[in-house]
């Protein structure tokens, strides 16, 4: 089944949520792609990241899914 809502459309609603809402929502994404909380890095507590590493982190994992590794 295909979402007929715009780009425009998602992001509105998604900025209407609470962040409750928000949280609950990306919480059940994440568990249909089969990942669960905090498990992106091993041995690392994700709270202590500065923005600059987890941008590094989120460009590498674009190359790999580009490149299909």
């Amino acid at each position: 089944m295909k979402n007929s809502e715009s780009r425009e459309e998602r992001k509105k609603r998604f900025k209407s949520l609470s962040s409750a809402e928000r949280k609950m929502l990306i919480r059940k994404k994440l568990e249909q792609q089969g990942l669960k909380e905090g498990s992106g890095v091993r041995e690392k507590d994700q709270s202590s990241y500065d923005k600059e590493e987890m941008i590094d982190l989120i460009l590498l994992t674009s190359c790999f899914q580009k490149n299909n590794f």
